[in-house]
């Protein structure tokens, strides 16, 4: 396959880009051939880490040449992007998934923010094909961070969907921390440790991967409570983060007391019925709460935006119940550090 030109950058500094996948064979071809337009004739790597596939995925890879194949028994992400760290060539790692369809300028794009010698690591961002309401909806909520990202001189967020670190510095954190055993927060958790050693991170606005998102609302909120369950873990073991980090909306800390706050009020109002009711001050708090991101998604999409509301009071009744469950988990689990040892 022909590569695209590669900047100086790129060509200065060996890079390797680490794909870990579980049973991928359907999916991992569309994001193999995004790369390799862009890869070929630089100092530049792929590695995938067949994480105990049980379908014909290392069939699928071994077709591609150039690719360096690792396989290994069933241990989760974290351990198959580790596992691909160590085994780079690359003084820069960069990682994304087997869903994930680079765009023609990604590397070049997640590369640039290392000619900064203080830069550790850089973030990308997702965009979708999806037409489907949910699907838009998740994306203007994709974007509502990255706007929070977008005038920051560092940030402490990497997802692994588009990122990218210094190998060495990724390798002295031990990586990502095991007892994650989904993709889920481990991303965040390794994130919160590097920005506690005041490592220069960067957000790469340009460098973009296209992604299906969940398209319905019951694959949309299970992905919420699945995400706020293992967030619990990764503020546990980095607790300054609970109060501010560089990628959640404070507003949405916020919502997640409408639903236990709507329970009290309901409970209140029929034990009491006073003459304005509480339930009616609590939804009219959270719908006020809801109007700036309202007003940014009408602007961008005006069905999503003004079912917005509705939408986010779903995905706050989600996240405290993951919350609930994951604050439940933590008192049952004792704290490890990465390398699995009790801190």
């Amino acid at each position: 396959m022909r590569g695209g030109e590669w900047g100086c950058s790129i060509e200065a500094k060996p890079v390797s880009i680490i794909i870990p996948t579980f049973n991928g064979a359907s999916r991992i071809s569309n994001c193999l051939d995004a790369l390799l337009k862009q890869t070929a004739g630089g100092d530049v790597e792929i590695l995938v880490v067949n994480d105990g596939s049980t379908d014909n995925t290392a069939g699928v890879v071994t077709l591609y040449s150039g690719i360096r194949l690792i396989s290994q028994g069933n241990a989760g992400p974290a351990a198959a992007r580790n596992r691909g760290a160590s085994e780079a060539r690359g003084a820069i790692i960069l990682f994304t998934d087997d869903d994930c369809v680079a765009m023609p300028d990604w590397l070049d794009a997640m590369i640039e923010p290392f000619d900064d010698p203080e830069v550790v690591g850089a973030k990308g961002v997702y965009r979708t094909h999806q037409k489907r309401l949910v699907a838009r909806f998740v994306q203007i909520e994709y974007e509502d961070r990255y706007r929070l990202m977008a005038d920051l001189d560092c940030i402490d967020f990497i997802d692994t969907y588009s990122a990218a670190f210094r190998r060495n510095r990724f390798l002295e954190m031990t990586g990502y921390d095991t007892s994650f055993p989904v993709a889920c927060a481990e991303d965040i958790e390794l994130s919160y440790r590097m920005s506690a050693r005041g490592w220069k991170m960067k957000f790469a606005s340009s460098a973009i991967v296209y992604h299906t998102h969940p398209d319905t609302l019951s694959r949309y909120l299970k992905k919420k409570y699945k995400f706020a369950f293992w967030r619990v873990l990764a503020v546990r073991k980095n607790p300054s983060k609970a109060v501010k980090d560089s990628h959640t909306p404070q507003l949405m800390k916020l919502q997640l007391l409408f639903p236990p706050a709507l329970l009290v009020a309901a409970a209140f109002d029929l034990a009491v019925r006073p003459a304005v009711p509480a339930s009616l001050v609590v939804l009219a708090a959270f719908l006020l709460s809801t109007l700036p991101f309202a007003l940014r998604a009408i602007a961008k999409d005006p069905v999503v935006g003004l079912l917005s509301p509705a939408l986010l009071a779903a995905r706050a009744c989600a996240q405290v119940l993951g919350v609930t469950a994951g604050l439940i988990h933590a008192r049952r689990e004792p704290v490890e550090s990465p390398s699995g040892s009790p801190v």
